[in-house]
């Protein structure tokens, strides 16, 4: 088998990546179906649609630690299952409104809130979940595929959603019937995980309630100036730099005046560059830090350059290299949080990853949305790649300085180091703390 999909070979990952595509292609159908409707519904439109991605990432900034917590301690299978449900539920009730011609803005963001609520339980789960299905070796490739497979989805499902919305007739009841196929899609990963093969899951003891478990993770990562670093990084660049799903939508309908179909496309295109990036990813047997600063600089540069061109059809173009260097640099970033942690920290750690990435958003989301609104749709990408740069490049001297400190404290005059390295020695990081 190509080192690209060795993780395949395994049963239990071949089902899992089957029920994620499916789900994801709905899920990614349902964000264009969903932001159309409110383009459909509210007068302010750029504002409302960043009030209702604000509403649907909230739960991740303010339940994560709590979501990270019971990821640690109850079976993720079972879990899983659960929050498939949890998110399957107000996916369909704001579809039936939509449909029944009866949706109003409100209704949208109280059901984007209520499903970013299931996001953020299935988040953390989910991605330490992938290190129980396959072997260690494994991991890395399995998180690249997990990307890939994800972006596969991308690329069918805002194409789908745009044609079946305006083969539907383009108002807010298409959009309702589009949302109704994603609550059904959540179906296939319940029963890709039911039908696994559970002797051959890895057998990770669950962490017993104690006090001070949320503190226990906090400080784990406190003591990692690399994991820091990368927190630091996805916080910038989440917050400010990956709202495509309203900039696109802003710049389809403000900027270059096209339709549903449009919209989709640019999506789509994205998509592309996305998945080239994660089957690059997929095949990478070691990542770095570097690489994560690397992508993460050159994702700001491409985006600024997305928000000053001067066609649809270029910037149609441009989205495969804004999807390339923003996948690159979001996988580097969820691998070496994952590899470098510890099995029993790992759901509370990847629960504080997924609650600053996801979480920036909120805030994030209402401020570019404004900013469309008030300046035009191009500074929404302009302006979120120069912070993009500036944030990512003092995060990036500070954590040379600090690095240059700890190096100095561990390594004997004369023998070489690396300000970059590709895992941390947590007994060194325990010895420099003494």
């Amino acid at each position: 088998m190509s080192p690209t999909f060795r993780s395949l070979h395994n049963a239990n990952y071949r089902r899992y990546a089957a029920g994620a595509v499916v789900s994801n292609t709905g899920t990614w159908m349902q964000r264009v179906a969903q932001d159309w409707l409110v383009l459909q519904l509210a007068v302010n439109g750029g504002t409302a649609v960043g009030i209702t991605t604000g509403l649907q990432f909230l739960p991740a900034l303010l339940l994560s630690p709590l979501a990270g917590v019971v990821a640690d301690r109850v079976p993720k299978r079972q879990l899983l299952q659960v929050t498939q449900v949890m998110m399957a539920v107000p996916a369909f009730v704001l579809g039936v409104l939509a449909v029944t011609g009866v949706a109003e803005v409100w209704h949208v963001y109280v059901l984007a809130l209520v499903f970013g609520i299931g996001t953020a339980f299935d988040a953390p789960a989910r991605q330490s979940f992938v290190s129980e299905i396959v072997s260690p070796e494994d991991l890395t490739n399995a998180v690249g595929l997990n990307s890939a497979s994800f972006n596969a989805a991308r690329i069918v499902g805002p194409a789908v959603a745009g044609v079946l919305i305006a083969a539907l007739g383009g108002g807010a009841q298409a959009t309702g019937w589009v949302i109704v196929l994603n609550a059904v899609s959540y179906l296939a990963p319940i029963l890709a995980l039911r039908g696994m093969d559970a002797s051959r899951l890895a057998q990770v003891e669950p962490s017993r309630r104690s006090r001070g478990m949320i503190r226990e993770g906090l400080r784990y990562v406190r003591s990692r100036h690399d994991l820091v670093l990368v927190l630091v990084i996805v916080f910038v660049v989440g917050t400010f730099g990956l709202n495509f799903q309203m900039t696109s939508a802003l710049m389809a309908t403000q900027v270059f005046d096209k339709g549903a179909t449009e919209y989709g496309l640019l999506g789509t295109f994205m998509a592309v560059g996305s998945l080239t990036g994660a089957l690059l990813a997929a095949r990478r047997p070691v990542v770095r830090l570097r690489l994560v600063v690397g992508a993460a600089l050159a994702f700001g540069a491409v985006e600024v350059v997305a928000g000053v061109l001067p066609s649809y059809v270029a910037f149609a173009v441009w989205m495969p290299l804004l999807g390339l260097s923003a996948l690159t640099m979001i996988t580097a970033a969820n691998t070496l949080m994952q590899v470098s942690t510890a099995p029993a920290l790992r759901g509370r750690v990847m629960a504080l990853y997924l609650m600053i990435f996801m979480g920036g958003t909120p805030l994030g989301a209402p401020v570019v949305g404004w900013v469309g609104e008030t300046f035009g749709a191009r500074w929404t990408l302009v302006g979120g790649g120069l912070i993009t740069l500036l944030g990512v490049g003092v995060a990036t001297i500070v954590y040379l300085v600090q690095e240059q400190r700890r190096q100095r404290v561990l390594t004997p005059v004369g023998a070489p180091g690396s300000l970059f390295p590709r895992v941390w020695d947590d007994q060194a990081v325990a010895r420099a703390r003494k």
